[in-house]
């Protein structure tokens, strides 16, 4: 009897040491509307930090410096070199975005149909130029596109080279499709793999040609990949440095350039951060297009539903 007791007295009191813990576990927890801003706060902080503050320094510096005022604008649309490199810049994002995705669209549709092992294999193949430098990549570049590079030689075996590859924009455009091919690969990986197939199987059952099942099913599901990899490939493209400057020639020099020879060669903060302003604004018209395409683009998948 007293044993029982003694169980019965031990049950209790952990019974009451676990309501205390879970009580003091509550006390201490933080209200539902803290979370939010407590989770978003080192992020929030790290954004106004490196991102947030240098911007503003930047178009504060495009006004000020070197005396208050728009001379720094005025400079940069009356300058025709600037307006070249400007076009120039865009001509060669744009095309570098296209090629990626011509390229890149074959890939992801095979990654989403071959084995977990052979997926696994094309994703290794597409992740590891990623894992060593842009640097190194663009110099090994150097030596496959140079006049008496390998390139040239096979071209020149078959009988269609030499070819001026490198000092030219098809060099500067080869180097960066190599480079920016993972960042749309993956995206469009996303949205492909997502797509039920049995509507493509059920669109060539009721009488279309894979080429039209393709394009009226297939191809507007994969929209969200297609936006995302191109806007993601078109601003990173606009900001290349290294490969412009390497694979190259002075004719065709690239905003990115020119904001580093005002900045490091005239020290011309001023014109550098006007420059780098006019980037900025390229990339929020993008950020703004692929937005209302994406938003038609739901818009008229609906009104078909």
């Amino acid at each position: 009897m007293s044993q029982l007791t003694t169980e019965a007295t031990t049950v209790s009191i952990g019974t009451s040491n676990a309501s205390d813990t879970s009580a003091l576990v509550r006390r201490r927890r933080l209200p539902a509307s803290w979370l939010t801003p407590v989770l978003t706060l080192p992020a929030a902080v790290l954004i106004t930090v490196f991102f947030a503050i240098p911007i503003v320094q930047v178009i504060i510096l495009s006004f000020t410096d070197p005396q208050a005022g728009l001379g720094n604008y005025a400079w940069l649309f009356t300058t025709p070199l600037i307006g070249q490199a400007a076009i120039g810049t865009f001509l060669i994002s744009l095309s570098v975005t296209l090629v990626c995705l011509l390229m890149a669209y074959p890939y992801a549709y095979l990654m989403t149909i071959v084995s977990d092992r052979t997926r696994s294999v094309m994703t290794m193949l597409i992740m590891v130029p990623l894992w060593s430098s842009i640097l190194v990549r663009t110099l090994a570049w150097v030596v496959l596109l140079q006049d008496s590079g390998p390139i040239n030689g096979m071209l020149t075996a078959i009988g269609l080279g030499p070819l001026q590859l490198i000092r030219t924009p098809l060099g500067v455009g080869i180097g960066m499709s190599q480079v920016l091919l993972p960042f749309m690969v993956m995206p469009l990986y996303s949205a492909l793999s997502r797509i039920d197939t049995r509507l493509v199987t059920a669109a060539k059952s009721l009488g279309a040609h894979p080429v039209v099942a393709f394009f009226r099913v297939y191809l507007p599901l994969s929209r969200p990949g297609i936006f995302s990899g191109c806007l993601t490939v078109f601003i990173l493209a606009l900001g290349f440095y290294i490969i412009p400057s390497l694979l190259g020639s002075p004719q065709d020099t690239m905003l990115s350039a020119m904001i580093q020879l005002q900045v490091s060669g005239f020290l011309a903060w001023g014109r550098g951060s006007a420059l780098g302003v006019v980037l900025l604004v390229a990339t929020l018209v993008a950020l703004i297009v692929v937005a209302r395409l994406g938003k038609n683009a739901r818009t008229s998948k609906g009104g078909a539903q």
